[in-house]
């Protein structure tokens, strides 16, 4: 069957996950849309769905989204299956109805993973990753200005390998993806692009700890090299960034005495 025309319109059967609240068992709904424009993002597609419940006195389908320019991470859906849906490094928000034939039944749910509680329908608490970040992805600066851009010197090489890893948004999509629920990926990410800049170094040791120790007591799964974290980011994050965390963690661990880190950990 070719590919829909703009000027189509399709039909698309939909079996949403609907949850009134975290305390109480879900269950999936069918739904069924009978004038889905190609040109619709998926989002659009949720919201045309959505304006008919509401006509009919039905409560809407939550689910997160912000930015819809696939930058902000905040569409977190888990489209038949694959967080983001099949389209590869794209967030749902920017995966369009033209991508599925006119007939397609689709199943929507909420990221699943132990970290990533359902709070209600397809949107799940994902503060979990913010706990990580607050825990050490981050330089600090307590005196004085911000420095020039050019008063360090910063080779090609490290800048596109920090650059690329800074190109996480902390969508959860890893999380998603893992067997193990696993936030490797995520963590690897904002733990290399500071590792890999010299701004990052004198907080290098003491960062890398306190974000692992984050992410375990958050409840995330252990990384076993399934790797597909890699294949479902919508950003493209390479898995090489996991080995570069493993390594940052063992430099880190082997030079930082237990009792200190117990003790950075409690201040």
């Amino acid at each position: 069957m070719s590919s829909p025309t703009t000027t189509d319109r399709m039909q698309v059967t939909l079996d949403v996950w609907r949850q009134k609240r975290a305390t109480e068992p879900g269950r999936f709904a069918t739904y069924a849309l009978d004038d889905v424009s190609p040109d619709m993002s998926f989002l659009e597609m949720l919201d045309v769905l959505n304006e008919k419940l509401v006509a009919r006195g039905e409560d809407p389908i939550a689910f997160d989204h912000d930015c819809r320019e696939g930058i902000c991470g905040s569409c977190s859906l888990v489209i038949d299956g694959v967080p983001h849906g099949t389209e590869q490094e794209t967030t749902t928000c920017q995966l369009h109805m033209r991508r599925f034939k006119s007939g397609a039944h689709l199943t929507i749910e909420p990221f699943r993973a132990r970290a990533f509680p359902v709070v209600k329908d397809l949107v799940v608490d994902r503060t979990a990753f913010d706990r990580v970040i607050a825990a050490g992805g981050y330089v600090s600066v307590n005196t004085g200005s911000a420095p020039a851009a050019n008063a360090v010197l910063v080779s090609k090489d490290a800048a596109d390998l920090a650059m690329d890893a800074a190109a996480c948004i902390g969508c959860g999509a890893c999380v998603a993806a893992c067997p193990n629920g696993a936030a490797m990926l995520f963590v690897s990410a904002k733990v290399s692009h500071l590792a890999l800049l010299p701004q990052g170094g004198p907080e290098r040791d003491r960062r890398v700890l306190a974000m692992v120790e984050a992410m375990d007591a958050e409840g995330f799964g252990s990384c076993t090299n399934h790797f597909e974290c890699g294949a479902a980011c919508p950003k493209g994050i390479s898995v090489e960034n996991i080995a570069r965390l493993n390594r940052e963690f063992l430099r880190a661990a082997l030079k930082t005495p237990a009792v200190a880190r117990h003790k950075s950990s409690d201040d």
